[in-house]
């Protein structure tokens, strides 16, 4: 069982950035990939963004391309999110999740471990 706990979240401006978090604890971290996800309230959880394992692959949804970045450090058994030019619409709780399989994998019920999320408010 792979323990994560998400950081980084908080209140930002229109057009500004931050970098989200995900530090896992417990199994080897490196034979996951890993997802992040968001919710916002009254919305069902949506996919962001996916790492393979050693970070060959990575997959963003449609609406944060070019915006977002996901990375990993499996020496530091952390993945990150790298999140410019927000907008309003990406205010939601920012959840990371781990699954044995392809990082290719959008859908919640495909992973596997989540975290507890981070807050991410972006103010107009």
């Amino acid at each position: 069982q792979v323990q994560l706990v998400e950081s980084g979240g908080g209140l930002v401006q229109t057009g500004g950035s931050l970098r989200l978090s995900c530090a896992a604890s417990g199994r080897t971290f490196s034979g996951y990939a890993v997802g992040w996800f968001r919710q916002a309230p009254g919305k069902e959880r949506e996919f962001v963004a996916s790492i393979s394992r050693q970070s060959g692959g990575t997959y963003l949804a449609d609406s944060v391309k070019g915006r977002f970045t996901i990375s990993r450090d499996n020496a530091k058994n952390t993945v990150y999110l790298q999140m410019n030019s927000l907008k309003p619409g990406d205010t939601a709780v920012y959840y990371c999740a781990t699954r044995g399989g392809s990082y290719f994998a959008t859908t919640p019920s495909d992973y596997d471990n989540w975290g507890q999320g981070t807050q991410v408010t972006v103010s107009s």
